[in-house]
């Protein structure tokens, strides 16, 4: 390739980038402050936001690896998925993504290393919610409270660790959410009857080395043996990166936004 050629590609890629940024810049950044919880988060509302009609909210849990601060990186995975024109337009509504701090876990439970070598997750069926959980908990009655929320059409999804804060979210906020999609998550099988009535679609790569496709599979079957036929979908050949065959799936905001409570 040419000095030319090159230069163009370089100058190509350069702006494809910042268009790209400039995209995830439509999430207004937004904070939650009351007492000892904070948490920073980013929210799309729909084109021509009208603030006397109410919309329906999504709220989207980020993996460990986008905890932080900035208040940018949980946008990584998912963020440019409500973003795509006909999403704006079939689905009009309030997308939230909450970030977790570094120095905490959306879910409750405890890390031990397995005799293969691996981490074997030990979820908690009670207890107090980790300072995240208990900022988003705090943050997530804030926002289902304004008048432009739709509160029979709040849900909430996730991804890794966000996954697990899915479950947890649902065991403790019954009410809360019309349905739910956990993405290569996991919980004790203990709480799964606290979340039974739920809609609730998981997905889980069978190649899964971060997180084991197990963890998913006993809640579906835990769903069978309380009389709930499980939506789940595992893909044979993915890893821990599921996300993104999930996020392919043609149904799966359309199902979602067909749950209300």
């Amino acid at each position: 390739m040419n000095q030319a050629k090159l230069s163009a590609t370089i100058a190509l890629v350069l702006c494809f980038a910042v268009a790209k940024a400039q995209d995830l810049k439509k999430y207004d950044k937004g904070s939650y402050i009351k007492g000892k919880d904070s948490i920073y988060y980013r929210i799309l509302f729909p084109e021509n936001f009208d603030p006397l009609k109410s919309y329906p909210m999504i709220v989207f849990l980020h993996g460990s690896g986008e905890r932080g601060n900035d208040n940018e990186k949980q946008l990584t995975h998912g963020g440019k998925l409500f973003l795509k024109d006909k999403f704006r337009k079939q689905f009009p509504a309030i997308v939230v993504f909450p970030q977790c701090s570094s120095d905490s876990f959306w879910a409750n439970v405890k890390f031990e290393s397995g005799t293969s070598g691996k981490r074997v997750f030990n979820f908690a069926t009670g207890g107090k919610p980790t300072k995240s959980m208990h900022a988003l908990l705090g943050m997530l009655e804030n926002l289902r409270d304004k008048p432009y929320v739709d509160k029979s059409k709040v849900y909430i999804g996730g991804l890794s660790m966000g996954g697990m804060g899915t479950y947890e979210l649902l065991r403790r906020k019954r009410k809360m959410f019309a349905a739910a999609f956990a993405i290569c998550g996991g919980d004790n099988v203990a709480n799964v009857r606290k979340y039974k009535k739920t809609p609730l679609w998981i997905f889980h790569g069978e190649k899964d080395d971060v997180v084991p496709v197990g963890l998913s599979t006993e809640i579906a079957d835990q769903l069978r043996v309380l009389r709930v036929q499980p939506k789940i979908t595992l893909y044979p050949n993915d890893n821990h990166n599921s996300w993104d065959s999930a996020f392919a799936e043609p149904e799966l905001l359309p199902w979602l936004f067909s749950q209300q409570r």
